[in-house]
């Protein structure tokens, strides 16, 4: 096996198309597809990359963060049926079954059976070997590096790249020990644009409000009412007989003092979401796909079907923007 850092050559885009009239068409751009981070709300971007299709747009190179890796690498590896396939046969029961409980100490859930989902899709599949680009992005433990993997194992380099911390075991990739990307790199666009990519699409899965930034003055310290009722990933859900398997730890009553875990997530998407921002305004992409999401929690990863449609939907609102800077024959928005 053998991994790095650094990233790979791109050379230009295709060459002219014709257009109906006979006259040549501009060159179309070298397309860098960066697929973000965003829990169950990246099953989304299964609905982007249809929608894309459908109007001819196919990305010469695909970078992804944390759930941005696992859609973008079955994509590249031309698995994006089965993906599909698996999130939307996905329940409130199944998802509850891929938790396994982690007892090493490193993590609350030990990712063994996602482990094999992935193996059982990508098995003996190498990064450098695809028909696309492609690089998963992760960050080192301890030095808080940011890793491109863009060689060896899809399997390796997609658990890495979604291994949040505190929830799923970091995952050792050659010498290092690595875990979700979205901490450095939410939106992967400059990993895209390293890999040769002239024309960036970025499709966003964060909810648009659910961390927005408010200065909160003067607060004082008398007690604000809120209404009863439970909070974090599974709230509001109807309560059945699998609802009574979910991990309490997940869980919390509006009012009450975060658990660690909802503690520990709520940090990371504000800091996830700080970073993104930071990241897109340094360096921005030529086309955003923005998910409406906030209804949709972290952990609704058997919302498949929902979020499938919103991909489509966002996807449809950006055309007009990428169609204007994408000459493609006979494709129209």
């Amino acid at each position: 096996m053998s991994y790095f850092l650094k990233t790979s050559d791109g050379s230009g885009g295709e060459g002219g198309l014709a257009a109906e009239t006979g006259e040549p068409r501009p060159e179309r751009p070298r397309i860098g597809l960066a697929l973000g981070a965003g829990a169950a709300r990246g099953w989304s971007h299964i609905g982007v990359l249809r929608e894309l299709a459908d109007h001819g747009i196919k990305p010469d190179v695909v970078a992804g963060t944390s759930i941005g890796a696992v859609v973008g690498g079955c994509y590249a590896a031309g698995r994006l049926d089965a993906i599909e396939t698996f999130s939307r046969s996905l329940t409130k029961r199944r998802v509850f079954t891929l938790m396994d409980l982690s007892f090493s100490g490193m993590s609350l859930i030990s990712g063994e059976r996602l482990k094999a989902s992935l193996e059982h899709e990508l098995a003996g599949r190498q990064i450098e070997e695809l028909p696309m680009a492609f690089a998963a992005v992760a960050t080192e433990v301890g030095t808080g590096h940011e890793v491109w993997l863009q060689r060896g194992p899809m399997v390796l380099a997609v658990r890495a790249s979604y291994a949040l911390p505190g929830v799923f075991e970091p995952v050792r990739v050659g010498d290092r020990w690595l875990f979700d990307g979205a901490l450095v790199n939410p939106i992967p666009v400059t990993v895209c644009r390293a890999m040769g990519a002239e024309f960036v699409i970025a499709v966003n899965v964060t909810a648009d409000t659910m961390y927005r930034a408010t200065i909160i003055r003067d607060h004082s310290a008398a007690a604000v009412p809120t209404e009863a009722g439970e909070a974090g990933p599974f709230a509001g859900r109807p309560r059945g007989p699998e609802d009574r398997l979910l991990p309490r730890y997940f869980e919390r009553r509006a009012g009450d003092a975060p658990n660690v875990a909802t503690a520990m997530i709520d940090a990371f998407n504000i800091i996830q979401d700080r970073i993104l921002r930071s990241r897109l305004a340094g360096d921005p992409p030529d086309a955003t796909i923005n998910a409406r999401l906030d209804a949709v929690g972290m952990f609704d990863f058997h919302k498949a079907d929902e979020l499938i449609a919103v991909g489509r939907e966002a996807t449809k609102r950006a055309l007009p923007n990428i169609f204007a800077h994408i000459p493609l024959a006979g494709a129209t928005p």
